[in-house]
């Protein structure tokens, strides 16, 4: 019996060093190496290098002077904890209910103004950091009111950080919440 349990023991041993120290170890050493700034989670940090958040996870603006991310499905509003979209279909009330609010809001904040689709719905993830330029620009006046500065300026800021499409063809245009707020921050602090 020993000489049939002794092989699986030996294999179970060595497969649990090679695969779950050896091959994890080596992955994060040749990310380390080749990729040091995504490997770390991408962190954005101030000038005093305390991190303020990271490039790839969404954060809960909610003053005028800040562009606003999208609405969040995740948690209490972009708890990477609770990372989901909120499940709900077309034909659910609370969902119906909850973008006509957001909708109702946006109208109010900008009349007449067509309100992008990402104003309203949520990531599949609900930790989307960026937004559509649309959705940017919907927000400039609001920013540049709150902030004292001509929407001209806000709207330059916007444009400079607007990120293309993948290769020139994957995926959409699109504008990253926190670079804008904190160049807005290093504009017009306050």
């Amino acid at each position: 019996m020993l000489s049939h349990l002794r092989p699986a023991l030996v294999s179970m041993g060595l497969f649990t060093v090679l695969l779950g120290l050896a091959y994890p170890l080596a992955v994060t050493g040749v990310a380390q190496a080749a990729f040091p700034e995504q490997a770390n989670g991408s962190l954005v940090r101030d000038p005093n290098g305390a991190v303020v958040g990271s490039a790839l996870i969404g954060q809960a603006f909610t003053a005028p002077k800040y562009l606003h991310p999208r609405p969040s499905a995740a948690g209490a509003g972009y708890d990477a904890s609770a990372s989901s979209g909120s499940n709900m279909g077309p034909m659910n009330e609370a969902l119906a209910e909850r973008v006509r609010t957001d909708a109702d809001a946006l109208r109010a904040e900008n009349p007449g103004e067509v309100i992008p689709a990402d104003a309203v719905t949520t990531s599949g993830s609900g930790l989307d950091p960026d937004i559509s330029p649309a959705y940017a620009h919907f927000q400039a006046a609001r920013v540049a009111k709150a902030r004292g500065l001509a929407e001209s300026q806000v709207q330059a800021v916007i444009d400079a950080h607007v990120q293309g499409r993948l290769l020139g063809f994957i995926g959409q245009p699109r504008v990253n919440v926190l670079a804008v707020n904190r160049a807005l921050d290093v504009r017009a602090p306050g």
